[in-house]
């Protein structure tokens, strides 16, 4: 009976923190948003344009996670989807600029035409706290669309 007891109370002790670091993260990694980007583009790739915008358009889908979510812009600046906000959708952004008078989308389209992956730095909103913060843009050329997420620092 002891014997049970203390294993119960180690396993308890091992599980915990574990637990505790699990549920109390609300920020993404830059694996994580490496790893949804590769998943968009490949979704995308097996169902479409049409169907592929639409789930990353969905803010409680399969490609949103605590801060991070996905944005497909073509290589002229239309946002095509955005996890985010989806007021952005349909709209040229390629003269948006952020707080530092950086035109990012500009860059971001920039960057896609030479490369078929990089990672971009840039300022924006977080939508978990609306608070202008550093953001980590990871990005895939698809076609004639770019595929990001991003974390913010």
């Amino acid at each position: 009976m002891k014997r049970s007891l203390f294993l119960s109370s180690v396993v308890s002790l091992l599980v915990l923190p574990l637990s505790l670091t699990v549920h109390a993260q609300t920020k993404a990694t830059a694996a994580e948003a490496t790893a949804m980007v590769k998943k968009g583009v490949a979704f995308i790739k097996a169902n479409g344009n049409e169907k592929g915008f639409a789930e990353i358009n969905k803010k409680d889908g399969q490609f949103t996670k605590y801060d991070l979510y996905l944005t497909v812009y073509g290589l002229d600046g239309i946002v095509h989807a955005h996890g985010a906000n989806e007021k952005m959708i349909g709209k040229n952004l390629i003269g948006l600029k952020d707080i530092d008078g950086k035109e990012f989308v500009r860059e971001r389209v920039e960057m896609a035409k030479t490369q078929n992956s990089f990672w971009q730095d840039y300022k924006f909103t977080n939508p978990t706290d609306k608070k202008i913060e550093p953001k980590r843009m990871y990005c895939e050329r698809l076609e004639d669309n770019v595929v990001c997420g991003g974390i913010y620092k």
